[in-house]
């Protein structure tokens, strides 16, 4: 018996996805076949769930994101695909790819100072499969490219019991394509403040599988002052049978990143002028330059028509060089692990199935960091500050097992258990040395009802713990104040329990003769209760830990189909996100023994709602394959600091696009092309902000601009896609 995802090779990758539908707030039902959604909808399965469950078994809430849905955009950062995702907000800090993710509050801290720059927390992050969230529960993005990405699974769901660490939501990204001929694009696009992408890709089925590859260069001057990037990515794959019932996948990719950081500003600073760079920051030239690589290997095997078995290792080696507060830091890491997964399917009579899934995942990071002076020139000096030893252990062992009765209703009862282990060591000062173990037991159990293959309704209670990043658990914030230990005793790993109810539909509208074709739509509410919420302070040169919280919050996102070629989606959030008990001393600087009590304020970087609404025009019979897309996204108001003075505005930006998918044809080959406006009104807005940030002459610094009005032109040439 041949494997059986081997015939649809796109479901073998770290989606699973059945590639003649897209669900969620991506589906469009075909207008010229009018029967019930039911019986023509194939099950839309996802791997990021780690059972390849379809969406609509999953008791989950699952955003499917499809490559259509970004194509039009310049791609530097991941706002450019989630922005219509309910639940997720995504936020870029400079314009690059430097962005910042909250879902459902878990990730707000994720920005400010403190090697947070490039970085994100608690949201796990994933490329074919393969974390490129590190152990201590940090993600970079250097690595992460919309040119070469698929599609993008997006689990909104706290997803500890399935992932571990870091896991109040998964971003799971796919760069394997589904082709059945070899296939060339060649892409140049440039675009407002010095942005300029050259992207090649090819790629050729491997027998029953496909080879590919894809390059991208990437340059931008930047709008704000020192706020200049540039990237080099090269991404490559093979995923092929091996035999009737073995999968291979292999993955190689590496990037050269260099980004300048402008830092934050006052209110005051932003007024006169939003351009200009922290003056701290731009005299340092702050910046990271990043340089790193990944091979890994996946085997994926079919035992029998009821066993499967998977494994996956990789080697992740990193060079990365910071000018930070003062200092040039010298790092080297190596990030290793892989994972082995076992997965049973049983039939129990005639109308009852089991699934057992199980697995393992390790994963370690170790390496040193050299802290020199800062040269006249801003590069390293010639004095070592600091020498020291960073690593990191994370092990986890889930079991989740899903029971289906009539194929109607299906329970899921599933745990993981994780052991995080931090190791310090300074060669400068040994008495600093310390290790640290956080270990945690995550429950999760759900429940589906499905009114038809495309209609659910889902229950789950879940667990989830976080624990604090490796940054985040060093409790000086320059060198010699703290000659006790390296490691903070006061942080503990964030706990929480999630309750979430939610319901997801994708269907026809009457018999095609009306003005609406097909609605899909994805509601969900939640609450969770959180222990130890992990608050940073200062920008981020420290961390305390909110004693409980608690957020509180109702998802929708909607897309329907309308005659003529019109799609529209929406995306809505509305949250309420409050600390239930948080004493503090640390702010009142200078007062011996004075406290401020912060329950009952808003818990900072949340705000109450944000938004996010595309309407395109592309109808068939469109010359050149052309669309027109208009989208608005906004955030409601939120606070950067606990005390709740500090407020960072709401914004409502609007953009356009015009796309042509058949602008010339050149004998097999076509020409495309697009030109893409961002904030079209040109309104100053708030993009980010530092969280508790430094006060500087009685000002916080906390705020970074959004980007002005930008203008994105591609031209491509593509032949066999």
């Amino acid at each position: 018996m041949r494997l059986t995802c081997i015939s649809t090779l796109w479901a073998c990758t770290s989606f699973g996805l059945v590639p003649a539908t897209l669900f969620a707030q991506r589906t469009v039902i075909d207008s010229t076949a009018r029967d019930s959604a039911s019986q023509r909808l194939a099950p839309v399965n996802v791997r990021s769930t780690r059972s390849g469950v379809s969406i609509f078994n999953a008791p989950l809430a699952i955003t499917r994101i499809a490559r259509e849905n970004f194509a039009g955009k310049a791609g530097f950062g991941l706002n450019d695909a989630m922005a219509t995702v309910p639940g997720a907000l995504v936020q870029s800090r400079y314009g690059t790819s430097d962005v910042r993710i909250t879902i459902r509050g878990f990730g707000a801290r994720g920005a400010g100072d403190r090697s947070n720059a490039g970085t994100s927390r608690g949201i796990r992050v994933l490329m074919d499969g393969m974390p490129e969230t590190e152990p201590d529960g940090r993600t970079s993005f250097d690595n992460v490219d919309l040119a070469s990405a698929e599609g993008i699974d997006v689990i909104r769901s706290n997803a500890s019991s399935l992932w571990g660490n870091a896991a109040g939501g998964v971003v799971s990204i796919s760069t394997v394509p589904q082709v059945d001929k070899p296939f060339m694009t060649a892409q140049a696009m440039n675009g407002t403040f010095g942005l300029q992408r050259y992207i090649a890709q090819a790629g050729a089925p491997l027998g029953s599988g496909v080879a590919y590859a894809t390059l991208v260069n990437t340059t931008f001057d930047g709008w704000r002052a020192n706020s200049s990037s540039r990237r080099v990515l090269f991404n490559a794959g093979i995923a092929t049978p091996v035999s009737d019932k073995t999968l291979l996948r292999v993955h190689l990719l590496g990037a050269n990143n260099l980004m300048h950081i402008p830092g934050p500003l006052s209110a005051a600073d932003v007024a006169t002028n939003p351009r200009q760079a922290n003056a701290t920051y731009a005299e340092r030239d702050e910046r990271r330059f990043n340089r790193l690589g990944r091979l890994g290997v996946a085997i994926e095997h079919q035992i029998d028509n009821k066993q499967s078995l998977s494994a996956v290792t990789y080697v992740n080696p990193k060079y990365l060089q910071r000018s930070e507060r003062g200092t040039f830091r010298d790092f080297t890491r190596y990030h290793v692990g892989g994972n082995v997964q076992y997965n049973r399917i049983d039939k129990i009579g005639t109308t009852t199935r089991n699934r057992i899934n199980l697995g393992l995942d390790q994963a370690y990071q170790d390496g040193t960091i050299l802290f020199y002076t800062l040269s006249s020139t801003n590069g390293r000096g010639v004095t070592l500050r600091d020498n020291k030893g960073e690593g990191a252990y994370n092990s986890g062992l889930f079991v989740e097992d899903e029971l289906t009765l009539n194929d109607k209703i299906s329970v899921t009862l599933g745990a993981r258990g994780d052991a995080i282990s931090y190791y310090y060591k300074s060669f400068s000062m040994p008495q600093l040395d310390a290790s640290k173990r956080f270990a945690r037991v995550t429950p999760k159990l759900g429940a589906t009802y499905r009114f038809s293959p495309t209609h659910t309704l889902y229950v789950n209670v879940g667990g989830g713990i976080e624990a604090p990043a490796g940054n985040e658990t060093d409790p000086a914030s320059t060198f010699g104040q703290d000659t006790i230990t390296a490691l903070n005793p006061l942080l503990a790993p964030i706990r929480s329990t999630t309750y979430e109810v939610g319901t997801k539909h994708v269907m026809a509208v009457g018999d095609g003769s009306g003005t609406l074709e097909s609605v899909s739509y994805d509601m969900a509410g939640y609450l969770t209760n959180v222990t130890n919420e992990i608050v940073p302070y200062r920008g981020g040169r420290f961390y305390f830990t909110a004693g409980q919280a608690r957020r509180v919050g109702a998802e929708v996102g909607i897309t329907a189909a309308i005659r003529g070629g019109f799609r529209w989606e929406n995306a809505f959030t509305l949250s309420q996100n409050k600390y239930q008990q948080y004493v503090v001393d640390s702010v009142h600087y200078g007062k011996a023994g004075a406290t401020a009590d912060y329950a009952g304020n808003k818990i900072v970087g949340i705000p109450d709602y944000f938004y996010g609404s595309t309407l395109v025009y592309g109808p068939r019979s469109a010359p050149r394959g052309i669309s027109v897309q208009v989208g608005m996204q906004g955030t409601g108001r939120y606070f950067a600091d606990d005390a709740n003075t500090i407020t960072v505005p709401e914004s409502h930006i609007l953009s356009v696009g015009l796309r042509s998918d058949r602008l010339v044809r050149i004998g097999d080959a076509f020409v495309r092309a697009f030109i893409n406006i961002e904030n079209v009104l040109d309104r100053r807005w708030i993009g980010s902000a530092f969280l508790n940030p430094d006060v500087v002459n009685g000002a916080p610094l906390a705020y970074e601009p959004g980007m002005p009005r930008s203008v994105t032109v591609s031209l491509s040439i593509t032949r066999g896609r």
